[in-house]
């Protein structure tokens, strides 16, 4: 059985505690995992906001944080396959996207390279005659990082790029499901060369370990992945340290197909959308609304894809779909489809809890139109696709709206001016037009409503993680006229 460990402050090392972590392909413990608490969360820390005032990377210059990125875009790129063997093998994703994202995520630490010696302040023409004033842009402190166990190297390359570029100092809490690829990710900031402290790898259990680290009084900001449940006791918690808080939730997002979309584009976008990853991404295309004159086509043609799929192992290159991450989210998946039947879906094909080990779900679609179907309003996090039809373009804008989430959308028409229409009217962070899922480190990303605030991705991002100083210089060697009035 493998053994991982934290790193704190430059060093590897046990937690207070340890715990097994499950294959979900077989439902077998296969590793060791430390499990950081309260002690072991006050170190890293602390340790963060030593190597932030008084060591080391306090004394670098912008140029010289980038030149590290740039070793660690270089050693992901380098170790990318062994990183994603272990995303695979931990969380149950396939081989085959993990080895493609992993390989991507090196640009995301390239792109912020870049960045950190970009970040500039700004000269102020103020309204007196005798001073000078200037704004310098400063890391806004030591932030912790907490990032899910889907696409995990992913969702923490769009918070560490951007925090180190600034000059932040970090802990980056790794999910408790599936925190491998994260503890091995911190071999590779070791051998990088950043100074002790700068970036700390933790992994542990909420209660102990995740609620620790938000409140803790060092901590200045607090970068969130996950569900709104979890965000609101993230947020609970910042009132402890007046921590400001960046969070990146779940969605329920809407794929609007027209009658003049080319279906089979479509149709390959949107298994792309719900069937990639085992449905597990917080952009999943879950709520398929396609114009009622082309339903049938559109779902004949999605079931045979649905059918098609490569369901296995996720070592095999040839698997299109593997198990979910754990067993709880399986259960929870086959739960919320029952409800959904018994509330009048229509399963088209899937919906069914396969026997055997691992914690496997087949691709599934349930045709909801005219049905006050829970599957339209709860995230599945799973591969199941909820199915409604509209006849008109104010129809498909409402239908798409009707959700307290709005991270992200698609629109496949070949109508350019109802393109625009409904860029413009979709309610959510991101709007994919005539295809689906794509990402890149030049284009930020977040949603509205419940899908959170703030942005990951772009240059903004990196400003996110600054704070602004104003910088007065009294010019005149004239004495100080009156105290007692404002200059």
């Amino acid at each position: 059985m493998q053994r991982f460990q934290l790193y704190i402050d430059g060093a590897f090392c046990d937690g207070e505690a340890s715990f097994e972590s499950l294959d979900p392909a077989t439902g077998t413990a296969w590793a060791q995992m430390p499990e950081a608490r309260e002690a072991d969360v006050d170190r890293a820390v602390e340790s963060a906001h030593k190597a932030l005032y008084d060591g080391a990377w306090s004394r670098m210059t912008a140029t010289q944080r980038g030149k590290l990125l740039y070793k660690l875009a270089d050693l992901v790129a380098a170790n990318a396959s062994r990183l994603a063997e272990l995303e695979t093998r931990d969380t149950g994703k396939i081989i085959r996207e993990t080895s493609a994202q992993i390989a991507y995520v090196a640009e995301y630490y390239r792109y912020y390279a870049g960045i950190a010696d970009k970040i500039e302040g700004s000269y102020l023409p103020i309204d007196k005659p005798d001073m000078e004033v200037w704004l310098r842009r400063e890391p806004v402190g030591v932030v912790a990082m907490v990032v899910p166990w889907n696409s995990q190297l992913f969702l923490s390359a769009v918070k560490v790029g951007p925090a180190l570029a600034a000059g932040c100092t970090l802990v980056l809490k790794a999910s408790e499901d599936g925190p491998a690829p994260l503890l091995e990710f911190a071999r590779l900031v070791h051998e990088a060369g950043f100074p002790p402290g700068v970036v700390n790898v933790i992994t542990g259990f909420g209660p102990s370990c995740g609620a620790a680290l938000g409140r803790h009084p060092r901590i200045a900001h607090v970068a969130f992945t996950g569900g709104p449940e979890t965000a609101r006791h993230v947020v609970r918690n910042s009132a402890e340290n007046l921590a400001s808080t960046s969070l990146e939730l779940g969605g329920k997002s809407p794929f609007i197909v027209f009658a003049d979309a080319d279906l089979e584009s479509a149709a390959n976008a949107q298994v792309a959308g719900i069937f990639a990853a085992t449905g597990q991404s917080c952009v999943a295309g879950s709520r398929l609304i396609v114009e009622r004159s082309v339903k049938d086509r559109f779902i004949a043609i999605l079931k045979r894809k649905a059918e098609a799929v490569r369901i296995g192992s996720p070592l095999d290159m040839a698997t299109e779909v593997g198990p979910l991450a754990t067993a709880r989210q399986r259960q929870h998946i086959s739960e919320l489809v029952e409800r959904s039947t018994a509330a009048g879906a229509r399963i088209v094909t899937g919906g069914w809890m396969p026997e055997g080990g691992g914690f496997y779900y087949p691709p599934t679609i349930l045709d909801c139109d005219g049905v006050d179907s829970p599957s339209l309003v709860e995230e599945f996090f799973g591969p199941v696709l909820s199915v409604v039809s509209f006849e008109t373009e104010e129809e498909a804008l409402l239908l798409a709206n009707d959700t307290v989430y709005g991270l992200a959308s698609g629109v496949f028409t070949q109508n350019l001016t109802r393109a625009h229409r409904l860029m413009k009217g979709i309610r959510a962070g991101v709007v994919w037009v005539n295809t689906y899922r794509a990402v890149s480190p030049i284009a930020p990303f977040g949603g509205f409503g419940l899908s959170g605030h703030g942005r990951e991705g772009g240059l903004a991002a990196a400003l996110d993680y600054t704070r602004t100083k104003t910088v007065w210089l009294r010019t005149s060697d004239d004495p100080i006229p009156d105290p007692f009035v404002m200059r």
